[in-house]
Formats: structure tokens, C-alpha cells, sequence
């Protein structure tokens, strides 16, 4: 029979055996946890890197207007042919204007007879024969009367619409015979030999689009074209935050037509070079990014601040620098100051 003082020297006995196993265990656990952690690495380098940037554009006609009447008036003469090429100054349309022919014929012969006048006055005057503010009064009728002339055939002008520059006529909304007002659109007029590409950017690329750089057009047929910035909008559309920009193409453009839709391409990380790393070793928090740099053998976690975002990689803008070595996986075991192993350098 056990005593009772023997059991409970023996439960001691085993408390205290426990209690050794339980600090050989965590002694045990311990050493395992602060062994290094076998990662792989790279080092951050400059490199040249393409940023394609896709926007969206329209196809403007060189040159183009509306063409209206200056006053309101019955058409006698139509000479609208619709989608044909006619040079600049070539008439187009003629309204009734025989009152104010009347009118200008009427003029002239006013103004035949003031200078008459101011001949005759003119010899008396050399003679004595007036004084100077008779002969004043018949100079002074001479141009009242060519102020009325000029003002006239400047109204007859406005009774007919010619092509001010050479273009493409377009369809035809009036026939003759018809009474038209300035709000009337009788056709319009293109200069389609010179074709614009407006196309709006985010204004982060203000900076980088350049006068004179070339972009790549391209229409639904997948055809693309060159064309050449000549100008950019120096302000910034407050609703959309975008910058509009004007390009001319450089060449044959045939198939794209005013209005048209295309998409323009261009890359803006032409002669750019930057810190690229894998998209995989960024580290997102709430308020920042960070990316894991191991320094003397221990990691050391890095603010940065990124930029583009290419399919697998990611421009570093600021938070490293070239010779830089960071981890590219096993990221999520890694803590602050843990020691790590280099197994690879990539």
C-alpha cells in the first residue's frame, strides 16, 4: 500500500517534470522561430519602360463652316453642287438685289454730277470767283455721295455667299426660289485635303505631352496613322480634370472622315527611365504602400510612392533607390528587423 505522504511526493515529482518539458519545449519552439527565413531577392535598378496611354479622339475637317446669308432675301441663283471640290472666292449663292442695284445706279449718277460741280467750282475758285467754303461744300458731296456707293455695294454684297476657302461642298438644305434668313444653314463647307485629331488627356500627362511629338491614330479599321501635336488647351476642364490636345496628320489620311471616332495612342515613357518592380511585392495598407528592402541581413520595410502601373510591374516614384535589395516573395512571413536568409538574387 502507498502512504498517502508518497503520493504526494510523487504528484510533486511529476508537476515538476511537466513543468521542465513545458520550458525545453518553448526553449525549443523559440530557437526554431528566430531561425532565418529563406527568401528570394533583386535588386532595384534604372530602366528604360514603355507607358502606352490610350485616349480617345475625333476627326476634324482643316477647315470648315456654315454656310449662311448675311441678310434675309429670296435666292435667284444656286450653284451648290453638292460633294464637289470649288476654290475659294467661287459664288455660291445670289439673293434678289435689284432694289439695291436701283439704289447703287442712283448713287452714281449723283455722283456724276457732284464732281461736275466741284470741276466747275473748282476753276472759279482759281479765279476768285467763290470763296473757299462754296467750293468746301461741293468736295464735301463728292464723298457723301461715294459714302452711299460703298455702303450700297457693300449690301449687295451680303445678298451673295462665296466659298471662303477652297473645299469640299456638302449636302444642300435649300433649293432656289426659296426664302432664306441668317439663321438658314444652306450647306456646309470642308477643307478635307488637312485633317485634326482632337483627342483629351487626364491632366497628369500635361507635363509630358510635347508640341511637335508624334502620335499613333487609329481608326475601327485598325489602320493607324500619324499625326503630330501643334497644340494643347493651356487650361484644365474643371468638370472632367482633362487637357484637350490638337494633332494634324502628317499623311495620307484617305478613309478617315470628319466626325469619325479613332483612338490615339501614344507612350509616354519614351526616354523615361525609373525603378520597376514586380507588382507582387507591394504592400498595401490603408494609408500607404510599402515594400520589404533587407539591409544587413534583417528586413526593413520602406514607404514608397508609385507611379504607372504596367501589366506585372510597377514604377517606384520615390521611398528606394538603385542598389536597393528587396524581397519578392514570401512577403507576408516577413516582420520588422527579422533576420532573413538570402537563398537566390534575381
Amino acid at each position: 500500500m502507498i502512504s498517502k505522504k508518497n503520493v504526494i511526493y510523487l504528484s510533486v515529482f511529476l508537476l515538476l517534470y511537466a513543468c521542465s518539458n513545458n520550458k525545453n519545449n518553448k526553449s525549443t519552439q523559440n530557437k526554431e522561430n528566430k531561425a532565418p527565413i529563406a527568401i528570394d531577392v533583386s535588386i532595384a535598378a534604372l530602366q528604360n519602360y514603355n507607358n502606352p496611354v490610350e485616349a480617345s479622339g475625333s476627326v476634324l475637317a482643316g477647315e470648315f463652316v456654315e454656310l449662311k446669308t448675311e441678310v434675309s432675301g429670296r435666292i435667284i441663283l444656286l450653284n451648290i453642287q453638292e460633294g464637289k471640290q470649288v476654290s475659294e472666292g467661287t459664288l455660291l449663292v445670289k439673293l434678289f438685289d435689284d432694289d439695291l442695284q436701283a439704289q447703287l445706279r442712283k448713287y452714281e449718277a449723283q455722283k456724276d454730277i457732284a464732281v461736275s460741280t466741284e470741276k466747275r467750282l473748282k476753276v472759279l475758285l482759281a479765279v476768285n470767283g467763290l470763296n473757299q467754303q462754296e467750293y468746301d461744300q461741293a468736295i464735301t458731296q463728292v464723298n457723301n455721295v461715294q459714302a452711299d456707293i460703298d455702303f450700297t455695294r457693300a449690301q449687295i454684297r451680303k445678298t451673295e455667299v462665296r466659298a471662303p476657302f477652297s473645299g469640299s461642298i456638302g449636302l444642300r438644305t435649300v433649293s432656289k426660289g426659296a426664302y432664306v434668313t441668317p439663321q438658314d444653314i444652306l450647306a456646309t463647307l470642308q477643307q478635307t485635303g488637312i485633317l485634326k485629331i482632337d483627342f483629351v488627356l487626364p491632366e497628369s500627362y500635361a507635363a509630358d505631352i510635347r508640341i511637335g511629338e508624334d502620335v499613333n491614330v487609329v481608326p475601327d479599321k485598325k489602320q493607324a496613322f500619324t499625326a503630330k501635336v501643334i497644340a494643347i488647351e493651356p487650361q484644365v476642364n474643371t468638370a472632367t480634370r482633362n487637357i484637350k490636345v490638337r494633332a494634324v496628320m502628317t499623311g495620307n489620311a484617305s478613309g478617315l472622315n470628319p466626325g469619325a471616332f479613332v483612338r490615339v495612342m501614344m507612350d509616354n515613357g519614351k526616354g523615361k527611365q525609373a525603378i520597376l518592380i514586380p507588382s507582387n511585392c507591394i504592400i498595401p495598407e490603408t494609408r500607404n504602400k510599402k515594400v520589404a528592402l533587407i539591409k544587413n541581413g534583417k528586413v526593413k520595410f520602406a514607404v514608397v510612392e508609385t507611379g504607372f502601373r504596367g501589366q506585372d510591374k510597377v514604377e517606384i516614384l520615390s521611398g528606394m533607390e538603385p542598389g536597393d535589395t528587396f524581397a519578392i516573395n514570401g512577403i507576408l512571413f516577413l516582420k520588422p528587423d527579422a533576420e532573413v536568409k538570402i537563398r537566390q538574387v534575381k
